[in-house]
């Protein structure tokens, strides 16, 4: 039987090639390509594939949040996150978030498919690029509870966070977000008092150190 698997990746050369090269793996399937993290949530739920291929920095939804609401909404779906990103707060948010496994895009194809038939099997799969990196924040995190300035957030404050530090409007975000613009204010009024944070310039600095956003292209 097929590993059936979702693709999302804001980059369509990305995915065409991923779907090329998993398409001639005789265990494994494409069942749809996400191009953003809000699609992959439904997508996700609709399909219930085995396997989400996971881009981490992404605009809109990035790949963190997405990961989490995957994980709580669709049982049963393993997340792997493949990315450019080898810091450790991406790889360290992305396992808190719930993902099973996390490689660098410079990896061979073959390393992916390792990768997903581990995750298959109930495993973790972990890029022998960032063992190290993930080693050092175990140890540093020993005896530490999560960042302080990060945790009182909610999952909708962090998706309003990172629609305001890529630029969007608070109508723009409401419309996204199917939310009234008064409650996205709201939601930003919140965010800006757990944070002990004054303008959306440090708000962006803010997402970006957090790993929430890139603001790639």
């Amino acid at each position: 039987m097929s590993v059936r698997i979702l693709l999302v990746d804001d980059h369509q050369i990305i995915r065409e090639g991923l779907r090329a090269l998993v398409e001639k793996e005789p265990d494994m399937t494409v069942v749809a390509e996400a191009d953003e993290g809000r699609a992959a949530v439904g997508m996700a739920h609709e399909l219930s594939p085995d396997v989400v291929v996971m881009d981490v920095a992404m605009p809109g939804l990035n790949g963190i949040e997405a990961t989490r609401q995957i994980r709580q909404e669709s049982q049963g779906v393993s997340v792997i996150a493949l990315s450019i990103h080898a810091d450790r707060q991406y790889v360290a948010r992305m396992f808190e978030a719930g993902a099973a496994g996390y490689l660098l895009k410079d990896c061979a194809f073959e390393e992916l498919a390792t990768a997903i038939r581990t995750v298959c099997d109930n495993r973790i799969y972990l890029s022998p690029k960032i063992a190290g990196t993930v080693v050092e924040d175990y140890l540093r995190r020993l005896g530490m509870s999560e960042d302080p300035a990060f945790s009182p957030l909610s999952p909708r404050e962090r998706e309003v966070l990172q629609l305001l530090a890529e630029g969007y409007g608070t109508k723009q975000i409401a419309a996204r977000l199917h939310l009234s613009a008064k409650t996205v204010e709201t939601h930003r009024s919140r965010i800006m008092s757990k944070l002990s944070i004054r303008s959306v310039a440090e708000l962006t600095k803010y997402a970006i150190r957090a790993g929430l956003t890139s603001l790639e292209p």
